[in-house]
């Protein structure tokens, strides 16, 4: 397998701008990778407001892991646009915020992959989670990129395939799950929509549990009912209510919300799916 070219620092470990990667700093912005978006707020302004809202769904998720086996999350969603990409980069930015934190991020995404655009890792030719599969004699660390002044390590999909379906579904692909598994505290996937391929309930096997991103004023009624269905009930870990109305304060906000999944199809998440359009 090809050397991969690795993230560059931000800085050096001695500059004192990046010494604890929680204090809020325009220098991260200035030090990140050329083309990080501005709304990966987690990563570049993780003391305001706005970030904030990720940490209390970093909070959810670390409550959750006291009651059950939660360490790899997909978020996924009905349809394409509802903020997956940016939820997953963020949730996975908050998570890393915590003291000797080992996170991965992932995009298993491969047919429509934003999260390497989202985070400047667009250089063409750099394996990435595609060639992790294909190659059965490499190893999970030969692909990961570290991103050293937020602590967080990333896996890009790597070149497109023909047929996701059968990458994601092959035996290779939950080895390197369960090797992430061992290495990192949370793997936080960021997973294709449920509705127009079948590529996340091909994975659900390998996932403790899916968060589920629910756009104000986009997802309908109707769409998330499916999306549901889609998933058995033990696999989803609740809903993350993304772009509720708020006023305007910096950046605008995506994580406003989080709703628990019940036990079973509860008169509460009638009243949930209600909320909807």
């Amino acid at each position: 397998m090809a050397q991969l070219r690795e993230v560059p620092k931000i800085a050096d470990d001695a500059d004192p701008r990046v010494q604890d990667p929680r204090s809020d700093s325009p220098a991260l912005l200035e030090m990140a990778p050329d083309g990080v978006g501005e709304q990966l707020i987690t990563l570049l302004a993780p003391t305001s407001f706005e970030a904030d809202q990720y940490r209390v769904l970093r909070h959810r998720i670390e409550s959750i892991r006291r009651d059950r086996e939660c360490r790899v999350i997909g978020v996924t969603s009905a349809v394409a646009g509802e903020g997956k990409t940016t939820t997953a980069i963020n949730l996975a930015g908050a998570l890393s915020q915590s003291p000797g934190a080992r996170v991965l991020l992932v995009d298993v995404d491969l047919r429509l992959s934003g999260m390497s655009r989202q985070l400047g890792l667009e250089d063409a030719g750099s394996p990435g989670l595609t060639e992790a599969i294909l190659d059965e004699d490499g190893s999970l660390e030969e692909v990961v990129r570290r991103w050293e002044a937020v602590n967080l390590s990333v896996l890009p999909g790597g070149r497109g395939l023909s047929s996701p379906p059968e990458a994601l579904q092959s035996s290779r692909f939950g080895t390197l799950l369960a090797e992430a598994r061992q290495r990192y505290e949370f793997v936080i996937l960021d997973a294709p929509p449920l509705l127009p391929v079948p590529d996340s309930r091909l994975i659900a096997r390998w996932v403790d549990g899916f968060l589920v991103i629910v756009a104000a004023h986009v997802t309908t009624r109707r769409l998330l009912e499916e999306a549901l269905r889609a998933l058995e009930p033990d696999k989803v870990l609740g809903l993350v209510f993304n772009g509720a109305d708020r006023p305007p304060r910096g950046y605008y906000g995506y994580y406003h919300g989080f709703a628990p999944a019940p036990k079973r199809r509860s008169r509460l998440w009638g009243r949930l799916m209600g909320r909807m359009s």
